[in-house]
């Protein structure tokens, strides 16, 4: 097939590129300095002069962009995008409706929540990890004494300074009692997020005397979206994680990768930022334990680093996520957890039984690299598309 590939910064680009090269595919890559706004004549005049040169089957992105929709609905083209951001904005831009789009999201909620309205262009579908890579890492050298863990977490804790939260300091103070008491109330409930139903018009509309924050000129975004998504799960995430990970480094060695390589978590040895395609791999492959705590934006989907821990060999605790149900066997092939006690203690119980640990860490692989490869996953993506 013929490809035109929006071309920028974005992860998995190499997986990608290597597949469609192996099906020898013809893929053109297209870059542009505007691919990330909602309006550019000069994007619009450069991918037309390249629709007229060539003749694609689809366009593809990582990630869905409004300007690559309206280009390609504008010359009748399949635009394919696979989104793996969570939250992401430019889903609510009314460039999603073109008949032209098919979008892939891994979040089976998210998906519903667009069928209802009517918008079919969405499906739901699990992203692809490249298990021949990773494994292809493991037959070179490494440093076992930095990337070996009893237990790691690899992540962000979404402490930095001047985050979006801490911008609703001036709200009034019923108000920010509010939402600190959501905030308290959703950290106990995994499976389902309340937080964005739970934000009145009231609410959001002190909050957005607040922050002024302005809709996209093509944008039909909810203002509840925009600060459940990203101002309270973001910062429900990162209490969450600095609770937790505290929690286990009371009891346990705990590693932690992170950018933030100067925050201190009592007890835990903050190892800095781990290279996702040259460190992560090992880090998951040679932890006993490998600890997940989604992103709370992240309403039912399974985060791509969860997958890549089972695709290097690890052994995956994570906390609750119901699209885990609709491909993965619990205690089997991966295991979750429901609170922090029952995380402690799946902890404490996995360390002790070795062969256990090892027999799950094993079926997750295999599922993974049966049913999670670039070849399967697109495949059933080409199969909605009727290719």
């Amino acid at each position: 097939m013929n490809i035109l590939f929006l071309d920028w910064p974005c992860f998995g680009r190499t997986d990608l590129l290597n597949f469609f090269h192996e099906r020898h595919d013809s893929v053109t890559l297209f870059s542009h300095p505007d691919y990330n706004l909602r309006k550019s004549n000069s994007f619009a005049e450069n991918i037309h002069s390249i629709f007229q040169s060539q003749n694609f089957d689809f366009c593809f992105s990582y990630n869905f962009f409004p300007l690559l929709a309206t280009a390609c609905f504008k010359h009748n083209i399949k635009y394919v995008s696979l989104v793996y951001d969570s939250p992401q904005v430019k889903l609510y831009s009314y460039t999603v409706t073109y008949p032209t789009n098919y979008i892939f999201l891994f979040d089976s909620y998210l998906v519903s929540q667009f069928q209802k309205e009517g918008i079919s262009t969405f499906h739901y579908m699990p992203l692809p990890v490249n298990s021949n890579r990773i494994s292809d890492l493991f037959k070179q050298t490494y440093d076992a004494s930095r990337l070996s863990a009893e237990i790691s977490f690899v992540g962000s804790l979404y402490n930095e300074e001047h985050n979006l939260y801490e911008s609703l300091n001036k709200l009034p103070p019923y108000t920010k009692g509010y939402l600190d008491g959501l905030l308290q109330a959703q950290s106990h409930v995994y499976g389902y997020n309340f937080i964005q139903e739970c934000l009145t018009s009231s609410i959001t509309t002190q909050i957005q005397n607040t922050v002024h924050y302005k809709k996209n000129p093509d944008g039909v975004e909810p203002l509840s979206y925009i600060f459940s998504d990203y101002y309270l799960c973001r910062k429900l995430t990162s209490l969450e994680r600095i609770e937790y990970l505290t929690a286990v480094a009371a009891k346990h060695t705990l590693k932690l990768f992170t950018s933030n390589d100067d925050f201190i978590i009592p007890n835990a040895k903050n190892m800095g930022f781990a290279d996702p395609l040259i460190e992560s791999p090992y880090i998951f492959h040679n932890s006993k334990i490998n600890l997940n705590i989604t992103l709370r934006s992240i309403k039912s989907g399974i985060p791509l680093r969860c997958l890549e821990i089972m695709a290097s060999g690890g052994f995956l605790l994570t906390n609750f996520q119901s699209d885990f149900l609709k491909h993965f066997v619990p205690n089997k092939e991966f295991v979750f957890f429901e609170s922090k006690k029952d995380m402690l203690q799946k902890i404490d119980y996995y360390l002790e039984h070795e062969e256990e640990r090892i027999s799950i860490a094993n079926a997750g692989f295999t599922k993974i690299s049966k049913l999670f490869s670039y070849e399967s996953i697109f495949q059933k993506m080409f199969s909605l598309i009727n290719f």
